[in-house]
């Protein structure tokens, strides 16, 4: 494992965690834009006389293009650069919302999701890699933890928010405003985003404090970006944190995508509180990747814990709680059922900071992005696996109960990846001409 600098004495400087609050902002942002077609769906189907299934295809139309280029924009993101790559990034978030809000029928309002897909496909191995750069490794889970927490805390706030912009604005004027929010949130980006190197409002003792502690060192990699890729995809410990990672986002997207529906449909709660019910577990959700996938790591590191044993510990005990999902498919009590939820995505939530701090923390010089953007690529794939098989298996079996079940035996997929394939918490060796 790689030596870490651990130095108690912390500058008087909080720059670092501005930008950290600015990366979890951009979430927020993210999400805002991610959600508003949801909400507006029945708006927007009432106006152009759409069937469910075009609305089905336009709500899926964004998971095409964000996935498909993961991998793409973690090689953009390692050969320009976290802030040119995100500046253009979030023009677009904007741009797509603007396009939206002028559709005229179903094939603009296609155009538009697959280009907010394209938009926002940087955004999370962005975060992962400024965070790299920012911050010491021992207080890297925590600030890792306030951009994925603002995932977690976006299914609280933004549905509401976005369902008053629609009643008050009408669908159209909701896609204005929040296309005027992300313009706002560039401008925001733009002012306050630079590298440490280039950032004139660090001082020079909290850089030293963050190098010391064991950022990320910046600049390119010393290979090309195919090349890059190709060394990296040779890598177990790539394949360990990729797969590990994507059988955690299977379970999440099954969330995501049907906990509404199976409060409803399961548990015979009528909309309204199936709504209050879905609060309680992204809350506690919200809490636990704040002090435990965060704030725990950051204090166990600090105070000279082995590393690899604090993050994959938290890890796979996260995942393993997560399999609390089972719980929920044996039961019929709607109050048993979310406390399984509950239980089930808090785990998850603690595992995912730690998860997401390790591109950074295992990548060879300038190749943070590239990790990041295979690991959510993989990520993608499942997220888009997930609601597809939770569909087939209650149309055919009329009961949540399989989904559940299936939804557990992926997280241990998962955990088995995490434990036993993706190895210590380390650097890859640098590329050489021999091994690229």
């Amino acid at each position: 494992m790689a030596t870490v600098t651990l130095v108690t004495q912390k500058p008087a400087g909080r720059r670092r965690w501005m930008i950290a609050v600015l990366l979890g902002v951009g979430v927020i942002v993210n999400y805002f834009d991610r959600v508003i077609l949801t909400v507006a769906a029945p708006a927007i189907q009432s106006d152009f006389g759409f069937d469910s299934l075009t609305i089905g295809l336009l709500l899926g139309a964004f998971g095409w293009t964000y996935g498909s280029l993961q991998i793409p924009v973690g090689l953009l993101l390692d050969r320009f650069g976290v802030r040119r790559v995100m500046t253009i990034s979030i023009v677009l978030w904007a741009l797509a919302s603007f396009v939206t809000s002028a559709a005229i029928g179903v094939g603009s309002l296609f155009v538009a999701r697959l280009l907010l897909g394209v938009a926002e496909a940087p955004a999370f191995p962005a975060n992962a890699k400024a965070i790299g750069y920012w911050f010491p490794r021992a207080e890297r889970s925590f600030a890792t933890a306030l951009f994925d927490a603002a995932a977690k805390f976006s299914n609280v706030i933004a549905i509401p928010v976005v369902a008053l912009l629609v009643v008050s604005l009408g669908w159209r004027g909701a896609f204005i405003a929040t296309g005027f929010l992300s313009l706002l949130y560039f401008f925001l980006f733009r002012r306050l985003y630079r590298e440490p190197a280039e950032d004139t409002r660090l001082s020079a003792e909290e850089r030293a404090y963050i190098i010391a502690g064991g950022a990320t060192a910046e600049g390119l990699a010393h290979t090309g970006g195919l090349s890059l890729l190709g060394y990296l995809l040779r890598r177990r410990k790539v394949w360990g944190l990729s797969i590990g990672f994507a059988c955690y986002g299977y379970a999440f997207a099954f969330f995501i995508f049907w906990l509404p529906g199976y409060l409803v449909q399961e548990m015979k709660m009528d909309l309204l509180s199936s709504a209050g019910f879905t609060i309680v577990p992204w809350m506690c959700a919200t809490a636990s990747d704040l002090l435990v996938g965060g704030w725990l790591i950051d204090h166990l590191v600090g105070r000279g814990w082995n590393e690899t044993r604090v993050r994959k510990s938290i890890i796979v005990s996260g995942m393993v709680t997560g399999l609390s999902v089972v719980g929920a498919g044996l039961t019929h009590d709607p109050y048993w059922a979310i406390a399984w939820i509950t239980l089930s995505l808090s785990g998850l939530a603690a595992a995912a900071p730690a998860s997401w701090s390790l591109p950074s923390l295992i990548a060879p010089r300038g190749g943070a992005g590239t990790i990041g953007g295979i690991m959510n690529f993989m990520n993608s794939i499942t997220g888009i696996a997930a609601p597809a098989a939770t569909g087939f298996i209650v149309a055919t079996t009329h009961s949540f109960s399989g989904a559940f079940l299936l939804a557990g035996a992926v997280l241990a997929i998962g955990i088995f990846f995490f434990t036993v394939v993706m190895g210590n918490v380390a650097p890859i060796p640098e590329p050489t001409l021999h091994t690229v």
